[in-house]
């Protein structure tokens, strides 16, 4: 049987394990997806995601009802994926923003005729700075400024790597193409 969302924060509240597994299957998947395109290994990302799944638990009375619940949940997912990243990597790719501009080209639209998990695996693959300045903000929709002030980074910084980040999956986008005409 489905329970609403305040539900789910009320059983959980109160410490309710079955309520609090409702809660974990609810929105495990999804935020799975979210961890995946912060780290290298699904191992990484299956860490982050208990991690934040801790702090989902352990912060529930703070939720205000102000916005959804999956999306309070997103954050803290998000959030505990950066302090993870944080805590294990210095952030080492930093080209002036001029330099980057001159260099992109526009091939935009390769990247529709790639699947969901092509992208993954492309996104995976980029250098962890460009990875997750590419997340927050192609993905999660944070301000060049706002990740600027997560990371103690300058906002030309940020754009710098996003760019950077753009300028490789395009690349990788051509190639990934290129195999699948030869197939």
């Amino acid at each position: 049987m489905m329970i609403s969302d305040a539900e789910l924060i009320k059983g959980c509240i109160e410490g309710k394990q079955d309520v609090q597994q409702q809660l974990y299957k609810k929105f495990a998947s999804s935020m799975f997806g979210v961890c995946l395109r912060y780290f290298d290994s699904r191992e990484e990302a299956e860490d982050a995601l208990q991690e934040g799944f801790i702090r989902v638990f352990t912060n529930l009375g703070t939720f205000r009802n102000e916005g959804s619940l999956e999306g309070w949940v997103r954050r803290i997912i998000v959030n505990t994926a950066l302090n993870q990243l944080r805590n294990h990597q210095k952030h080492q790719h930093h080209l002036d923003l001029e330099e980057v501009e001159n260099e992109l080209s526009d091939e935009a639209d390769l990247i529709s005729n790639i699947s969901k998990e092509d992208m993954l695996r492309l996104l995976v693959e980029l250098p962890p700075g460009y990875r997750m300045v590419f997340n927050l903000y192609e993905i999660e929709g944070y301000s060049h400024k706002e990740i600027a002030e997560m990371f103690a980074i300058s906002v030309s910084t940020s754009k710098t790597q996003l760019l950077k980040a753009r300028k490789v999956l395009q690349k990788k986008v051509v190639e990934l193409n290129k195999e699948k005409l030869k197939l």
